[in-house]
């Protein structure tokens, strides 16, 4: 329905709008932008493409989205943003295309809650059901898993990733991974202990916890090398299995943890 495009807006004749979506005043959509059913779009936003937008996403005013890379190396490859449904993006956000140099892609999930002034850089993975509190950044190369919280003002290092159910204090910079339901502060950011509370809220038996701060301690308590704590855990998930996100979070890590 064109009411639901406001008449100061400019869209592209190249761009793709359900007739659903709606678009606030002096709100900009640019050519190769596809946006889904029940989107919401506030004023002065600016979608460049090529973008997709999946459904029912609120997009509060002032956000760019679709924007060229901050990488010198990018020369107007045609790299993408895909954003999946259910997200609340508020104020101020940025996210960037992907790079060729990546997978060409920069990929956001569904039902992820983003804050104002959040940066996600070129080339990010951010999975499903993720808090990204205000003026949180992420570099290139990022990923973010599942149920991970970063707190206001936490910056994560290109090609970091970042395990389910985590949760940053505010101000953490992260250099390293973050395993799995690790709670992680300061700068550098070091592992203080589980997201027990987050674990709790999520529905993890009181069981289940336990088992997780075994492991917690296995990994970073108990004096043993790496390869030592990864064998011990992987023994530890034959009777707890949702050590399997440690474990498999830790086979794959190239960067280290933090400690």
């Amino acid at each position: 329905m064109q009411s639901l495009i406001h008449p100061t807006a400019i869209i592209d004749p190249k761009a793709e709008l359900d007739s659903s979506v709606e678009v606030g005043p002096y709100t900009t959509i640019g050519a190769g932008v596809r946006i889904d059913a029940g989107t919401k779009i506030g004023p002065h936003v600016v979608i460049e493409g090529p973008t997709t937008i999946g459904k029912h996403n609120e997009i509060f005013q002032f956000s760019s989205l679709g924007a060229k890379p901050q990488d010198k190396k990018f020369k107007d490859e045609p790299t993408l943003l895909e954003i999946g449904d259910h997200n609340t993006i508020r104020e101020f956000c940025t996210f960037n295309r992907g790079t060729v140099q990546d997978k060409g892609t920069t990929m956001i999930g569904s039902h992820n809650w983003i804050m104002a002034y959040v940066h996600i850089a070129h080339d990010c993975i951010v999975g499903n059901h993720t808090i990204m509190a205000n003026n949180s950044s992420l570099a290139g190369h990022v990923t973010i898993y599942d149920h991970a919280i970063l707190g206001g003002f936490t910056l994560i290092h290109q090609f970091c990733q970042i395990g389910e159910h985590i949760i940053t204090a505010v101000g953490s910079v992260v250099f390293k991974d973050i395993p799995p339901y690790v709670t992680a502060a300061g700068y550098d950011a070091a592992p203080h202990g589980i997201n027990a509370e987050g674990l709790k809220r999520r529905g993890f038996s009181a069981e289940t916890i336990q088992q997780i701060k075994r492991a917690y301690k296995v990994l970073y308590r108990q004096g043993l090398s790496f390869e030592e704590a990864k064998l011990a855990l992987a023994d530890m998930e034959k009777s707890c299995p949702e050590i399997g996100l440690m474990t498999r979070f830790l086979a794959q890590t190239t960067r280290g943890i933090v400690r």
